[in-house]
């Protein structure tokens, strides 16, 4: 079992910069990849970023590539998601994800764990 924790969501205008946690605890993360997705109202989940715990290699979805940034803190079993030059259409609530597996998916469904979400608002 994996617990994921998400924190650092927030009003800010476009252009602005913010950065997402997702602390996780439970079971060990070397064989998981995580991942983050974000869901607009009247929208379906969107894939936006994962990383291979054991490797550290990420993958972006086309419209936030360049913009923002997934990393990883061993040590703290925690993932972060960087996002700078913000846009009104960014605005979600971003959930961090878990999947017991080496193969990355950018599929929701595909993950086993999630957190509770973080609201993110771009103000235009």
């Amino acid at each position: 079992q994996v617990q994921l924790v998400e924190s650092g969501g927030g009003l800010v205008q476009a252009g602005d910069s913010l950065e997402l946690s997702c602390a996780a605890s439970g079971r060990t993360l070397t064989t998981y990849h995580m991942g983050w997705f974000r869901q607009a109202p009247g929208k379906e989940r969107e894939f936006v970023a994962a990383v291979r715990w054991s490797s550290g290699n990420t993958y972006y979805a086309d419209s936030v590539k360049g913009r923002f940034t997934m990393s990883r803190d061993d040590a703290k079993n925690t993932v972060y998601l960087q996002m700078n030059s913000l846009k009104p259409e960014d605005t979600a609530v971003y959930y961090c994800a878990a999947r017991s597996s080496f193969l990355v998916s950018m599929t929701a469904s595909a993950y086993d764990y999630w957190g509770q979400g973080t609201q993110v608002t771009v103000s235009s």
